[in-house]
């Protein structure tokens, strides 16, 4: 070994004890803070935003945003489970995209909860079988995830965190040969998503909606002359080849999750919260509706419509607005939108999404 390398190596093994000492004593006093709580809520995810949002700032690189958020939930994840380690609960099986969604909230899971559907995920949240869950609430490509709002209706959930993942389809099978695929398995709306790619790649091939990737994957598994749009991950779980990467027709497709518990979330300085609203049936009720928003400088990022179970032709708005429902002038914005709506549902206020 030159000796130039050897003082290189010799300093990165000095910094990597030193690495070791500093996280050490990061959980130590982290264990003393669970001491002090004694038994109160271990995830807080304004706590945990607003140590991120002061790393990213800090950050001088060469480490990207998002690898220095990644080391750092992993870090994190690790103190908390010196306390308790964490139940969650997101639409499984292993390989989808909402356990990577999971996985990067609250770092690698060692208590996961694979759910059927998304209707079981609330279901376990609410119970208290789990700390917390994870499930779609839209794609930038789809639209929104309609079962996901419904269920925010009636359910007493609360929405505690958001994420924002960048969605990549592969192709995978047992195969080698792509001329050789004759079916092709995969969710619906991954169909869509990689709509443009198929037709251009794949054009004869059958092509068969299931429940998820993850199944998709695990189907192709067993035959030979099928394959799946999947991630990378389900890639490794079932043994697959990865005969395409990035297959979807907008690279910058992304998803947004919900992090869902049964306890609220304080302010953590850049924070959304979500609602509910139906107005009464009379010309401008919409507009004298959002007005106190308006009003009190509070700005709407969102309006999404879905028909309400009250009544043919009738419909409820989801709205994401920003600031927490703490905060001054969504407080007053929000009590004047109780007089006006017919019906209001705060579903949560959460920070805002981080890297």
């Amino acid at each position: 070994m030159s000796e130039p390398l050897k003082q290189y190596r010799d300093k990165i093994d000095a910094i990597d004890e030193q690495l070791l000492d500093l996280v050490n004593e990061r959980a130590q006093l982290a264990r003393e803070i669970g001491s002090i709580k004694n038994g109160g809520t271990i995830y807080r995810p304004e706590r945990e935003a607003q140590v991120l949002r002061r790393l990213l700032e800090q950050n001088k690189g060469p480490l990207s945003a998002e690898a220095v958020t990644a080391i750092f939930r992993q870090v994190m994840a690790n103190c908390r489970a010196l306390e308790k380690e964490l139940a969650v609960a997101f639409l499984g099986p292993l390989g989808t995209f909402s356990e990577e969604a999971a996985t990067k909230q609250f770092g690698e899971l060692s208590m996961p909860v694979q759910c059927s559907s998304i209707d079981e995920v609330f279901r376990v949240v609410e119970a208290g079988k789990v700390d917390y869950g994870v499930v779609p609430v839209e794609n930038s490509t789809e639209g929104a995830v309609g079962r996901t709002l419904d269920l925010l209706i009636g359910s007493s959930v609360k929405i505690c965190g958001e994420v924002e993942l960048p969605v990549h389809h592969n192709l995978l099978s047992k195969q080698q040969d792509i001329t050789r695929i004759t079916k092709l398995y995969s969710h619906t709306q991954s169909l869509s998503q990689c709509h443009e790619w198929l037709n251009q790649n794949l054009a004869g091939v059958e092509r068969h909606a299931v429940v998820s990737n993850a199944e998709a994957a695990r189907l192709a598994a067993e035959d030979h002359e099928a394959a799946a749009l999947a991630s990378i991950r389900a890639a490794a779980l079932f043994g697959l080849n990865v005969l395409a990467e990035r297959v979807e027709d907008d690279p910058r497709n992304t998803t947004r999750f919900l992090i869902l518990s049964t306890h609220d979330v304080a302010p953590s300085g850049k924070d959304k919260t979500s609602l509910a609203m139906a107005t009464r049936n009379i010309p401008g009720a919409m507009s004298n509706l959002l007005e106190p928003l308006a009003r009190h400088g509070v700005s709407m990022t969102k309006l999404e419509s879905r028909p309400s179970k009250a009544g043919i032709w009738e419909y409820l708005f989801f709205v994401d607005i920003e600031g927490h429902h703490q905060d001054s002038a969504v407080m007053q914005a929000l009590a004047e939108l109780q007089q006006r709506a017919s019906f209001l549902k705060i579903l949560g206020s959460y920070p805002i999404a981080v890297i």
